[in-house]
């Protein structure tokens, strides 16, 4: 499968920039928006709560503090402080009636107020006192064990506040309370007279909390300061540990809020601290105290939507509008890359697109002039080369010919006359090639060999020569006359200063996709520095009867490239070897590519 391409239009890139731009900023208000209604939510519902639960600290506070200043009053009470304090030493008679006494204070205090459940007094020595005269112990509980009882003989005279709990302290009474009890002392404070057991109607306190309003599932517990739980619209759920509640969180927070995920809704604890120990706990639910939260987080969510809506078409518009020169200077592009120099930009639009315009424009027109140029100075260079290898065949090598003619006619060589004859005419008929650059190397075989053979005419023993060409190559195509040069320095400078004849031998054998020829002499040769310069002066081995070898380098490379050429290998004495390297180019293959065969 065929993996998608990447967008790569100027005005598709800016258009997506500003679309991810206008996303990113869309969404970024979208999630402040919705973090900042969620912060106000629970803000609100922090501030509602706090308010909610302050409240009921000071009624709660006031009950209790009521409740305290009965307990003050009874322990101030002359009759109870007699009966506490004199018991032992009264008559049975006078203890009676004391004990009624006291107990019809503490009847009259209970009926005053609906939020007391009973008030009751445990002596020394197991004497009790309640404010009902007929109230009878329960014989299966020991009084000493209860825990009000403990804490508040472990408080030495101050106040102790129990957890809600059921009392069983009458007989056949279990009432639901909480209790308030507090030792009582002699004047001196140093001895304890008995405990002061006032039970606090619970209905009351759990009146006073059922009825908060905090939304549907809200509610408001409380718990004493050792976790235990006083109040709670649940209670039996919780002692039956089908709920529970994070009571070691809340002890652990003094005054303050935490946050509880929970089936995917935020429940937020409040917390009160009273002066009593007791911990009054709000807990409510944000999507219930704001009611139009999900319609601001929608409404926020639509804003956005818009935004983003508005924001692509804006940015189509604008990338268009921004990339509509640029498409139409592409245009203008892709004109002049088809070859149509003749085209010109309007300059009118914005600084860059006018400067970028003008730039074009010029370049357009500096590149015709250029390719105008070329197309002359190849054209000269191409008549220039041409006529160099016309040269080739120049009067002095001419002239040395014919003289060589006339005198071999002179001495009645007629046969060798013939001979030196035809192979100038082929020599020549070989150079001229109908003006082709490119001919068959069987041509150039062909031209070499009656080189060769007048030249050997010409010196007589002083040159043999021996071809060893692949006739496979023949078929293959090279630039013409680029032997000739190499063999012409091959006798000029190396077999025609040496004592004795000498040889020259070609060869040429095809190597992959490279046609390779070399010519060889065993001549006096040349030094390194002369061959080092050999192929970067175009004066370097130029002779009065040819071109230089650096022409011929020069001439392969142009057309072939840089990867073709020639390399020259020479030890004084020894002689010399160049290596001439072209690419393997059939002349079939070139006939389908350029037309062009001779």
């Amino acid at each position: 499968m065929k993996a998608p391409q990447r967008i790569k239009s100027i005005q598709s890139r800016i258009a997506s920039s500003f679309v991810m731009l206008v996303l990113f900023t869309a969404l970024l208000l979208i999630f402040i928006s919705y973090r900042l209604s969620e912060s106000a939510v629970r803000e609100t519902a922090e501030s509602y709560t706090s308010e909610l639960i302050n409240q009921v600290n000071a009624n709660i506070q006031t009950y209790i503090t009521g409740m305290k200043d009965i307990s003050l009053a009874a322990m101030n009470n002359p009759n109870v402080r007699e009966y506490l304090a004199s018991a032992d030493e009264l008559e049975p008679a006078q203890l009676a009636v004391l004990k009624a006494k006291i107990s019809d204070y503490f009847h009259s205090i209970r009926i005053s107020r609906k939020d007391i459940a009973s008030i009751n007094i445990f002596g020394a020595g197991g004497t009790f006192i309640s404010d009902r005269s007929n109230a009878e112990l329960n014989p299966y509980i020991e009084i000493s064990d209860q825990p009000w009882y403990r804490q508040a003989k472990e408080n030495q005279g101050q106040t102790v506040i129990s957890s809600s709990h059921v009392q069983p302290v009458i007989k056949g009474e279990y009432r639901w309370v909480v209790s308030l009890s507090r030792e009582l002392s002699g004047m001196d404070s140093t001895q304890g007279l008995g405990i002061l057991l006032i039970d606090l109607n619970f209905k009351v306190i759990n009146d006073m909390l059922s009825k908060l309003d905090l939304g549907n599932r809200g509610y408001v517990f409380v718990i004493d300061r050792e976790g235990r739980i006083v109040y709670h619209p649940q209670q039996q759920l919780l002692y039956s540990n089908l709920k529970t509640e994070r009571l070691d969180q809340v002890l652990q927070d003094k005054h303050g809020s935490f946050v509880v995920k929970e089936d995917g809704a935020s429940r937020i604890y409040s917390i009160k601290n009273t002066d009593f120990g007791w911990k009054i706990v709000g807990v409510f639910y944000e999507n219930e105290l704001v009611d139009n939260k999900k319609q601001m987080q929608l409404s926020f969510a639509i804003a956005g939507l818009l935004c983003l809506v508005v924001g692509v078409l804006f940015s189509v518009v604008l990338s268009r509008n921004l990339t509509r020169p640029i498409k139409k200077l592409q245009e203008k592009m892709m004109e002049v890359e088809k070859g149509n120099f003749d085209i010109r930009v309007p300059v009118g639009h914005s600084r860059e697109i006018s400067g970028l315009a003008r730039s074009f424009n010029v370049m357009v027109l500096k590149i015709k002039e250029l390719m105008y140029q070329i197309v002359v100075e190849q054209e000269i260079k191409r008549k220039s080369e041409l006529n160099a290898l016309q040269a080739q065949i120049n009067p002095h090598f001419l002239y040395n010919t014919l003289d060589s003619i006339i005198w071999m006619a002179e001495s009645k060589k007629h046969d060798e006359v013939i001979l030196m004859t035809s192979a100038l005419a082929r020599l020549f008929r070989a150079s001229l090639s109908k003006g082709k650059e490119l001919i068959p190397i069987a041509t150039e075989v062909e031209h070499i060999t009656n080189y060769l053979k007048i030249q050997q005419m010409r010196y007589q023993d002083k040159i043999t020569f021996a071809l060893d060409i692949d006739r496979g190559l023949y078929p293959y195509l090279t630039l013409k006359v680029l032997l000739q040069p190499l063999v012409e320095n091959a006798i000029y400078h190396g077999i025609k200063n040496k004592e004795g004849a000498g040889t020259i031998t070609i060869t040429g054998v095809r190597r992959d996709t490279r046609i390779e020829f070399q010519v060889k002499d065993d001549g006096i040769g040349m030094d390194q520095s002369k061959v080092e310069t050999l192929l970067t002066s175009k004066e370097g081995t130029r002779s009065r009867n040819s071109v230089g070898i650096a022409n011929v380098h020069q001439r392969i490379q142009l057309y072939f490239g840089t990867e073709y050429g020639l390399s020259y290998a020479s030890v004084p004495g020894s002689g010399t070897s160049v290596t001439l390297v072209i690419p393997a180019v059939h002349a079939d293959e070139w006939q389908r590519v350029e037309g062009d065969v001779p």
